[in-house]
Formats: C-alpha cells, sequence, structure tokens
C-alpha cells in the first residue's frame, strides 16, 4: 500500500504509552469516524430506528425501560446509559479502551493545552489493579521514588482496585501542595510500601537536551505530546550548532504518545523513503508511513528500559530496523496497539484501540517489547522505594523501609552491615555517622531530613552513575569518525 503519511493526522491516532497520566496531561485526539451508541442527555434512547428493531438492541432498551420503572430506587437516565458504554468498552478486555465520564473526560481535556497540578505519573488499569507505567520527570512522584510497574492500592485512604485508569485519577489528581498519601505495592518486595507526597504543578515540557563530553549531545524525550517535535528539532538545532558529533537519544520511563509527532521526530533522523512503522486495521489492511527527504547524518545511540512504551518504541524500532540504531537498556514495555477517542455531546469521551502497531520489519511487539542491543542494568539501589520523611526508624524495629534504609546506608558508603530489615545497633551507628557528616543532629534516628537527605543524595549518586548512559556513549564513541 502507497505510503499514508497524510492520514497521521486525518486518522488522529492515539499512542498513548500505556494510559493516563496520573494528573491527566496526556493530549487527547478526537476522531470523527465513529457513531456513538447511546447518549444520555434527556434521557431518551438516541438509537436509529433501525437499530432499535434488532433483537440485541430491543432487549437492551427493555432493560432500560424496566430498570426505569421498576427498580426500587429512581434509576437515573444518565447513570443507566453510561453504566451501559462503559459496560460495552469494559466487555472489550482491553486496558487501553476506556471510558469517561463529562467530569472525568472535563478534566482530561483541562490539562491538555496547559501545566496541571499532581503527583505525576501515568497509569494504566490491569487486572483490577491500578498500576504506574512511570513516573514524569522531576515529578514528586519521581521524587519520592514511585517506579514503573508499582501498583497503587489506594489513595488518601481511597481504595482504587477495581477502578479504571480515569476514576482513579480522578482520586489521585489534586490542587499543589495538598499531600497525597500512597500505599503501594512493588512486585519483588513483600508488603506494602507508604509513600506520602505533595502534589505539585507538572510542566509540560518534554524534550530535555545536554552536551556530553566528546561533544556528544544526548537528548531526553519524557513523552510525546503536542509540543514534543517543535522541543525535538529546536534541541537538535542547538547541539548541532554546538558542534554535536554523535547522539544518544534517552527514550528510558518514556510512556508514548501521539503518533504524528513520533513519525515527524523519526523523519528527522531517517533517510528519505525509509519505513517508520505500520498501521494494521482489523481487515488486514495497513497504512505504511516512510520518511521523507530530511536525514541526519551522524551516528545515533538510543537509550531503553521497562518503561519504554507504544510512540517511544516506535521510535525505538524504526531507527534499529531502519536506520540501524543500537539499542542500549533493558527490554521495552511492549505496547503495539493505536488508540483514538470518541467525544459525545453531554461532554463524555471513550478511548479504544483502532490498530496495531508494526515495526519496520513488519514485527508486533505488543507485549514482547524490544530487546536491546547492548543490554544493561542500573545499579540495584535505582530501584529501591521512597520513605516517608515523616516516619520515624529506630532500633528494634523490623521492616522493608527499614531494609530500604539500610540499603540507601551502604550505597552511600555508611555500612549498616545487614540490609534484612532489621534496625540493631550496627544500623544505628551508621545513621549516626550520615547524620554527622551531613551537619544533621545525630539521633541515630531515621526521619525528616534524615531521610530526605538519603534519598537527594542517592538521586545524585545514581545520575553520576548511569550504567546504561555509559554503555551508550562507549557505544557511541566506537560510531564517531
Amino acid at each position: 500500500m502507497a505510503d499514508n503519511r497524510d492520514k497521521v493526522v486525518q486518522k488522529t491516532m492515539y499512542i498513548r504509552g500505556r494510559y493516563l497520566i496520573l494528573a491527566l496531561i496526556a493530549a487527547i485526539v478526537i476522531s470523527s469516524g465513529v457513531t456513538a451508541l447511546l447518549t444520555s442527555g434527556d434521557g431518551t434512547s438516541a438509537l436509529p430506528e433501525s437499530t432499535t428493531a434488532t433483537p440485541e438492541f430491543q432487549k437492551l432498551m427493555e432493560t432500560y425501560s424496566t430498570l426505569q420503572k421498576s427498580f426500587y430506587q429512581e434509576a437515573k437516565s444518565d447513570q443507566l446509559l453510561n453504566g451501559a458504554i462503559e459496560g460495552m468498552i469494559k466487555s472489550l478486555d482491553d486496558p487501553y479502551s476506556t471510558y469517561m465520564a463529562p467530569t472525568e473526560a472535563a478534566q482530561f481535556h483541562e490539562n491538555i493545552e496547559s501545566s496541571f497540578e499532581g503527583i505525576g505519573a501515568e497509569i494504566r488499569a490491569e487486572e483490577g489493579k491500578i498500576v504506574v507505567v512511570s513516573p514524569i520527570k522531576g515529578s514528586p512522584a519521581e521524587k519520592a521514588g514511585v517506579k514503573p510497574n508499582d501498583r497503587i492500592r489506594s489513595v488518601d485512604g481511597k481504595v482504587l482496585d477495581g477502578m479504571t485508569a480515569s476514576e482513579a485519577v480522578v482520586h489521585i489528581r489534586g490542587k499543589k501542595g495538598s499531600k497525597a498519601e500512597l500505599i503501594i505495592e512493588r512486585p519483588g518486595v513483600q508488603g506494602e510500601i507508604n509513600i506520602s507526597l505533595i502534589r505539585d504543578t507538572i510542566p509540560l515540557e518534554t524534550v530535555y537536551s545536554e552536551m556530553l563530553p566528546e561533544q556528544m549531545g544526548k537528548i531526553q524525550i519524557t513523552k510525546v505530546s503536542e509540543t514534543t517535535y517543535t522541543e525535538f528539532s529546536k534541541a537538535l538545532e542547538d547541539l548541532k550548532a554546538q558542534g554535536m558529533k554523535g547522539l544518544i537519544i534517552d527514550v528510558r520511563q518514556n510512556p508514548g504518545g501521539l503518533l504524528n509527532m513520533t513519525v515527524k521526530m523519526v523523519d528527522e533522523l531517517l533517510p528519505e523513503g525509509k519505513m517508520i512503522l505500520q498501521v494494521e486495521y482489523r481487515n488486514g489492511e495497513r497504512d505504511t508511513y516512510k520518511s521523507n527527504a530530511k536525514s541526519f547524518d551522524l551516528p545515533i545511540v538510543v537509550l531503553i528500559d521497562e518503561g519504554t512504551a507504544s510512540a517511544a518504541e516506535i521510535l525505538a524500532s524504526a531507527l534499529k530496523e531502519s536506520g540501524g540504531v543500537p539499542l542500549v537498556g533493558t527490554k521495552s514495555f511492549g505496547k503495539g496497539t493505536v488508540q483514538t477517542t470518541k467525544q459525545f455531546e453531554d461532554g463524555s469521551d471513550i478511548k479504544y484501540t483502532i490498530a496495531k502497531w508494526l515495526t519496520p520489519d513488519g514485527n508486533w511487539i505488543h507485549k514482547n517489547g524490544i530487546e536491546p542491543d547492548y543490554k544493561v542494568e542500573l545499579p540495584a539501589y535505582a530501584s529501591l522505594p521512597a520513605i516517608d520523611p515523616e516516619k520515624e526508624l529506630k532500633q528494634e524495629q523490623f521492616s522493608n523501609e527499614v531494609k530500604a534504609a539500610q540499603t540507601m546506608l551502604d550505597a552511600l558508603g555508611f555500612h549498616p552491615g545487614r540490609v534484612d530489615g532489621f534496625f540493631d545497633n550496627k544500623t544505628t551507628e551508621a545513621v549516626t555517622a550520615f547524620q554527622k557528616a551531613n551537619n544533621i543532629e545525630a539521633t541515630g534516628t531515621i526521619q525528616g531530613k534524615t531521610t530526605t537527605k538519603m534519598m537527594e543524595l542517592l538521586h545524585e549518586k545514581l545520575k553520576k552513575n548511569d550504567t546504561q548512559l555509559e554503555m551508550a556513549q562507549r557505544v557511541l564513541r566506537k560510531l564517531i569518525p
């Protein structure tokens, strides 16, 4: 099939890697090619006569009428109709398709064109649980230690189990300065983790660039929104002007975003005529997207990890298969479907999967992810849970928080003698030494400034010991002429 680049905008495909941002930052696109089955405006059926005449819809309307007339309490029209739509979406058993009631949809749209207030993480609903896709760079969630694949069981005492992603967002987002108390389950960690953080304004900036030693440029893309291509193009030009000899593109923890912006970015980097991706519909028909005349003539390396999803995976796979670009890091998430949305007159939305996308070579990476050419793990302390600064950890306690604190101390050079979660004399000595070294009152207990300083220093240590970035630099060094 011929190249269908122009259809990127026309079909308004939504590749948001895995779902909804906790404070609803994701840009949304509207599809006009689907007819609404039900509306809730005045409580009357909006189904065309030809549809209501069929047995299937007759059954639906009879159920609606029966509940309105005979349910022991008043059955509101909008609740019945919204529930019917939500039930249809849920029956698809697709975590990427969801119904947003008017209130949820309004909150979603409010944050499309401006900054938003919340904790700054992206989530999905999976098997009745609210799962973190990835925290947003610089957000309260990232600073507090929220990790990809964390299960948020409750927020401020509100249990989230069984909610859709859009329902959970209503409880998770909140005003700047408000406190959020999260209870989290983390794969591989026994028991629950308590995380306390303060909601903040989450910036919409999605691209960060810097010049590394040896004139290696680095561009980090945190998600793909309506402004990302413009930001990326500017960053690319700025680095070229500084004499860049090679480029590292970092899409670690990037949950994805808009297809058209992704295609435009890749178009900047591949020679003319190279395949970017293929989109396959249920009838087997495919649209293909190829690069235009632009070309980037410097070597590239791409960083990926388990938080790299959807549109970010499109970028990584296109550069790998069509450009021979090496990938460094860990296996990506594996989200190979395309979403679009339909907005109803009452302000509600449905987001649903319209197709699957394939790599240039025709591979479907859904649930499998993309394997890096150079597999490199981050240091073990990179996955440590955050510790609530308000919670006091002291001698004779035994908990996951103590275990995390011991591991932090050990990584920072203050050896507690054990990292099994039991707070003993040696741990007290290590804490006291840490406090004295950082001009903190030497109490021997972990709380407040001690907790904050430990996590701050650990974050700085990780930035200096980014093993994946170090490998990317080694690989790129060999590619630079």
